[in-house]
């Protein structure tokens, strides 16, 4: 059980960390390169990108990083290590919060409408900056919480690793 909870634990830690990476990448160079060419570009661009990060390496670790935080919280609640494991908890509730709620309530919609929307020439640059500004600014929260989940993994880590 103690290295089912190291092995869970470890995952955690990384695909959380990669998650963090991620959307810290989208609000300090990918959207700022966007917003630097022309909006037809940039609308073109983001849908392209949209459409490929629907893939089998982006999906799986965006949507167990709280699952396997809960297992590992579990687990580690079996092995009667009851602070880390509600640190893990933690870190599941600050992904879930503060990444996969906005996701699945702005930004998914958010791409889906841009996905789908007629944009004329003419109103190419407003739609991008529309679109843009608000995009970024729930990605901020993401990053902010995803590095959140991150330190509480580490941290959980920190406190299963003193008290074992």
């Amino acid at each position: 059980m103690k290295i089912l909870a190291g092995i869970s634990a470890a995952i955690t830690l990384l695909l959380t960390g990669a998650m963090a990476g991620l959307f810290f990448a989208y609000s300090a160079s990918v959207m700022i390169g966007l917003d630097a060419i022309r909006p037809e570009q940039a609308i073109a661009a983001m849908r392209s990108i949209n459409v490929k990060i629907q893939n089998a390496v982006f999906l799986p670790a965006f949507l167990l990083v709280p699952v396997l935080a809960v297992a590992t919280g579990v687990l580690l609640l079996v092995l009667g290590q009851r602070a880390a494991g509600l640190v893990f908890f933690l870190a599941a509730a600050a992904y879930v919060l503060g990444v996969l709620v906005p996701s699945f309530a702005v930004n998914i919609p958010m791409n889906d409408a841009l996905d789908t929307a007629k944009v004329p020439a003419g109103d190419a640059a407003r739609v991008w900056s529309d679109y843009s500004s608000r995009w970024t600014l729930w990605n901020h929260v993401r990053t902010v919480f995803s590095s959140l989940g991150l330190l509480l993994a580490g941290l959980g880590l920190f406190i299963w690793d003193r008290h074992a």
